[in-house]
């Protein structure tokens, strides 16, 4: 794999130092500072949460209206993920050469139309089947955010906005299951798909009215799927971005274990009630929110982005460790508290370690940003997807099996880190080489 390549211009635009050249300074600094495209670009990164978390609390609903076992209504969740981690790999493509505005608006129509057909859904076949088609489509929120980001910002700047999108996306975790809760206190689960049609419907009329295309027609890719492909391969070429896809991949990793097996071991294991539970859950989502507004307001600028991300990788570490420690009972009997203190630390420190590692990736790459959002985008999903199942191997007696998980998602994090990324090293330019075939 490469560092880097020549800082020399991709050949469809202006060079990698200067991903937004083509604007006009006014029109550049309006779409900066607009409040309305921070808020269309944090719902669009909520919506993946959203679509999962707020269906959650109608699970034994759907089982007994539907007449299906629950192994094939948990189906619906997985395809659901399936959907969202395959399409970024066939949308972001899409979107460096058609531009961010009209795969963004095709998404999220599709989106809006298979969310309704779940709310009618007669059978656990075709809510499977659409529930597929519903991630697919989502994917287009998420990955063409983060790719639109990238068009607009560069540097610190591009690391303090995905910090404040964090503000805004991290808060979807703590509302989507009390909302969903408070659905079903008047609807069926069937109401839950009708209020995501309608926040679907909302966000599809705020980008088709507040967010303005972003690609420029001159830095837009002309190629096929072949193209795309090529263009992907290349970006995993380069030594760094696929450094800092895999280190923030495995972090996500050690938190979607954590959001797999914490019901499970805060319940059962150390007898807190479903409240509690959702107290120490929201606690932990509004720890991820404040440090992800720490390290956007105070730390980037001041510290280089490569040292934050260590202290986050190492603090990650430090409390998977602590996690395996109180598990395997090297402290003796331990009671919620200390579990919870951990949990809360993992938690808090991936405002710091998710945030760098998608603005030090895309930093890399202004020539392909949509392929690249993608592929780090499905580099997460499928990551955790992999590793959510492992933390329930051992059975129902014991939480490590969780704390074993994160750990070693921790220690492959900070590996691929330090292995690949090499932040000891000065790097003469931050653009990796526009990929052949583009």
């Amino acid at each position: 794999m490469s560092e880097r390549g020549p800082a020399t211009a991709p050949p469809h635009g202006p060079s990698p130092e200067s991903p937004s050249a083509s604007f006009s300074a006014p029109l550049k600094a309006a779409r900066r500072t607009s409040l309305l495209v921070t808020f269309v670009l944090g719902g669009l990164t909520a919506l993946p949460p959203l679509s999962m978390d707020m269906y959650l609390p109608a699970l034994p609903q759907v089982t007994e209206s539907l007449r299906s076992p629950a192994a094939t209504i948990q189906l619906t969740l997985t395809a659901c993920l399936a959907g969202m981690a395959l399409g970024q790999l066939v949308i972001g493509p899409m979107s460096d050469r058609w531009g961010r505005r009209r795969p963004l608006l095709a998404g999220m129509a599709v989106y809006v139309l298979a969310t309704a057909i779940c709310a009618l859904a007669p059978s656990s076949e075709l809510l499977i089947s659409f529930r597929l088609l519903q991630g697919l489509a989502g994917a287009a929120g998420v990955v063409i955010a983060r790719a639109v980001v990238r068009d607009l910002y560069d540097g610190d700047e591009m690391a303090r906005f995905f910090s404040t999108l964090m503000l805004i996306s991290g808060a979807a975790p703590i509302v989507a299951p009390l909302i969903g809760g408070q659905v079903l206190r008047f609807a069926d689960w069937r109401g839950v798909f009708v209020v995501l049609t309608g926040v679907g419907t909302v966000l599809t009329l705020m980008v088709w009215r507040g967010l303005a295309e972003t690609l420029p027609p001159e830095r837009r890719h002309t190629g096929g799927v072949g193209s795309a492909l090529r263009t992907m391969r290349g970006l995993l070429g380069d030594r760094v971005f696929t450094g800092y896809t895999l280190t923030g991949g495995f972090a996500f990793a050690a938190l979607f274990s954590y959001i797999s097996a914490s019901p499970f071991v805060v319940q059962e294991i150390y007898g807190a009630s479903p409240q509690t539970f959702s107290l120490l859950f929201g606690l932990n989502s509004v720890g991820l929110i404040l440090v992800g507004q720490i390290n956007g307001k105070l730390l980037v600028g001041r510290v280089s982005l490569d040292k934050v991300l260590a202290v986050g990788l190492a603090v990650v570490a430090a409390a998977t460790v602590s996690l395996l420690l109180m598990a395997t009972g090297a402290f003796g009997e331990v009671g919620l508290t200390p579990i919870a203190t951990a949990l809360f630390v993992l938690m808090s420190a991936m405002g710091i370690v998710l945030p760098n590692t998608n603005a030090q990736a895309l930093m890399r790459t202004p020539h392909a940003a949509g392929s690249a959002s993608a592929l780090l985008g499905t580099c997460s999903f499928l990551v955790g997807a992999i590793a959510s199942p492992l933390v329930g191997i051992a059975g129902e007696d014991t939480a490590v099996p969780m704390a074993l998980v994160q750990l070693v998602c921790a220690v492959l994090s900070a590996g691929c880190f330090l292995a690949l990324c090499r932040p000891w090293r000065k790097r003469g330019a931050q653009a990796a080489p526009a990929p052949a075939g583009e």
